[in-house]
């Protein structure tokens, strides 16, 4: 089976509902799909064309239409290029002195975030207006280390977003319009601000602990949808939108509770939950009196939805882009269960879980499930609680598998999110541990078969696990991080910084670093631990994975490496999503000494010092 396409951000542009795909079958290619009126759906960018930017590295806020027309970043040369129907795609932005040095991001209208990188020096973000076919953009704002979110409003006001290392957007963040500071600081957290058509300004903050909605006008600053519960993200990508205006008085907005999504309509007044299938939702956009949105559940992808809105009662639900239909009964797949759990000092700490789960097959009798302890990236993000098959993929073989929101991670207010700060590398591991303690001493977890596994920040929980930790039997780290020192020098401007707040400053307690990185503590590894990483990764160069791979060869600990060429930070050829699973199951069957059915077909990886 295929791998199933990321479905990102929805635009409306009049009649036309437009969203682009991110296509594993085409090499990652971010495509842009529309939506007619008509109900026609087409593809608008052809190969090799890819509506994908490097800004922040992370990217997101791509393109943008109006009235037909697209302007977009090419992810080859980054320029930013105009698309009309019919016509190829021509640069509006001039080719910099190094190549893919001008990046360009989050634009709406004529003015856009550009990040520009030059030799030997950090890369300068600034707000630029364009200037026309080939020619150099006007620079709009300029000092700050970071921007995002420019939008003109009703008036022509133009506000923006901005902050500066060793902040991160959801560290504190500053709203300006028109060049003068109205809310933010170090400590308050401000995202996606937006005009109403009455001419106030929205935006969410976290002044009062929790992501809520919040307006600038006349009167100054007024809170409008206040919940203990988080309305905003965190800013990884440009581009987030999580409410949107229905009229005057309602809006559209999505909130997150207990680790699920909710959809709710604001009327002015108190807030109504619409009753939908999502328990997560994304890029919410209102149109014709409806709301369209990223929606997913338990036992479907994400899909292109819109739902009339009669009120504040949820009507007729329409899948503009319906999820792939897996031909699979419902029955196969494991629902995710959402706990909580004591952890360390006495702390609660939060997850999901998901029981070994199938049709066709039951475990031994009286035998316990392996569970995989798994590690959301980030770190500063959050397991989301949807049909991902990479984790069905292991509950329908058995495996039982817990998703953990260690103390840190987002949806459960400022305060929690919090937790990490100085502490990276002690609450993320002992929140995965208490969690697979928890479940093992409830009966539902194998005591002798704890692993843990994760991508990125997760991989450096992995591998912080192993080195300083002996809960687990085994792991994988999926483009993990080993040395946090290589990390705070050799890495990209968005996340220069980033490890001051989640350690401390560099190179001032250089002594944490060192004390934290498990490439330093090759001693406290014993356990077997499989390595899978992109030969082309930037977050995190490869040969941090190499050092800690012929570290555990010299030590004659089993260890497994998967190199793949041409990945970056991140998956994205179906092939090789495909083949990281497959080996990380090779590598567990030898591990634990179990059969893997030849009908999986699947050639085992090479576990060395086995």
């Amino acid at each position: 089976m295929r791998a199933a396409a990321s479905l990102e951000r929805v635009a409306v542009d009049g009649d036309d509902v437009w969203w682009s795909e991110v296509r594993p079958e085409e090499g990652g290619r971010s495509v842009l799909v529309r939506r007619r009126g008509d109900g026609a759906v087409d593809d608008v960018l052809p190969a090799p064309w890819n509506a994908r930017t490097a800004a922040h590295e992370y990217g997101g806020g791509a393109w943008a239409v109006r009235d037909g027309e697209v302007l977009f970043a090419d992810w080859r040369d980054q320029r930013l290029h105009r698309l009309v129907a019919g016509a190829k795609p021509v640069a509006v932005t001039p080719e910099p002195p190094l190549p893919r040095g001008d990046r360009y991001a989050d634009g709406q209208g004529d003015v856009w975030v550009r990040e520009r990188h030059r030799h030997g020096a950090e890369a300068v973000n600034e707000l630029v207006r364009l200037a026309g076919d080939g020619q150099e953009p006007k620079v709009v704002a300029t000092g700050a280390d970071f921007y995002s979110d420019p939008r003109r409003g009703p008036s022509g006001a133009l506000c923006w977003l901005e902050w500066d290392h060793p902040n991160m957007p959801w560290d504190g963040t500053r709203l300006v319009v028109d060049g003068e500071v109205v809310a933010g600081g170090d400590t308050e957290s401000i995202s996606q601000p937006r005009w109403h058509p009455d001419g106030t300004l929205w935006f969410i903050s976290d002044r009062t602990g929790w992501w809520n909605i919040y307006r600038f006008g006349p009167s100054g600053i007024e809170p409008v949808v206040i919940l203990d519960a988080e309305i905003g993200v965190p800013q990884w990508q440009f581009g987030e939108s999580r409410y949107d205006f229905l009229d005057d008085q309602r809006v559209a907005l999505a909130y997150q509770r207990e680790g699920l999504d909710h959809l709710a309509v604001w009327d002015g007044v108190a807030l109504h939950d619409l009753d939908v299938p999502y328990t997560a939702v994304g890029s919410v956009r209102c149109a014709g009196g409806a709301v369209l949105f990223v929606g997913a559940s338990a036992t479907a992808e994400g899909a292109v939805v819109r739902v009339a809105i009669h009120g504040v009662q949820a009507g007729e639900i329409e899948l503009l882009r319906p999820p792939r239909d897996l031909g699979l009964d419902p029955g196969w797949f494991s629902q995710p269960q959402p706990i909580d759990f004591e952890s360390a000092g006495g702390r609660s700490a939060h997850a999901l879980f998901y029981p070994p789960t199938s049709l066709t097959h039951e475990g031994p009798s009286g035998e316990r499930p392996p569970l995989l302890v798994l590690i959301h990236g980030g770190p500063t993000s959050a397991a989301r609680p949807t049909l991902q098959l990479g984790i069905q993929y292991w509950t329908s073989r058995g495996f039982a598998v817990v998703n953990v929101n260690y103390g840190g991670s987002t949806g459960y207010g400022r305060e929690y999110r919090g937790l990490l700060r100085g502490q990276w590398g002690i609450v993320d591991v002992e929140d995965c541990e208490a969690a697979a303690r928890f479940l093992a001493d409830q009966g539902r977890a194998d005591t002798d078969r704890l692993c843990i596994r994760g991508g990125s920040a997760g991989g450096y929980t992995t591998l912080a696990a192993l080195a300083f930790r002996d809960t687990f039997a085994a792991g994988a780290s999926h483009y993990g991080i080993a040395d946090l020192e290589a990390l705070a020098k050799d890495t990209h401007k968005f996340e220069s910084r980033y490890l001051d707040g989640l350690i401390a400053p560099y190179p001032e307690r250089r002594d944490l670093y060192i004390e934290r990185s498990p490439i330093h503590h090759l001693d406290g590894f014993d356990r077997p631990l499989a390595v899978f990483q992109g030969l082309e990764d930037e977050v995190v160069p490869p040969n941090q994975a190499e050092m800690i791979v012929d570290a555990l060869r010299a030590k004659h600990v089993p260890v497994a490496y998967v190199a793949f060429e041409g990945e970056q930070h991140g998956f994205r050829r179906a092939e090789n999503i495909r083949a990281a699973l497959d080996g990380e199951l090779s590598f567990y069957a030898q591990v634990f000494r179990f059969e893997l059915p030849a009908s999986e077909g699947i050639a085992p990886i090479t576990v060395e010092n086995l």
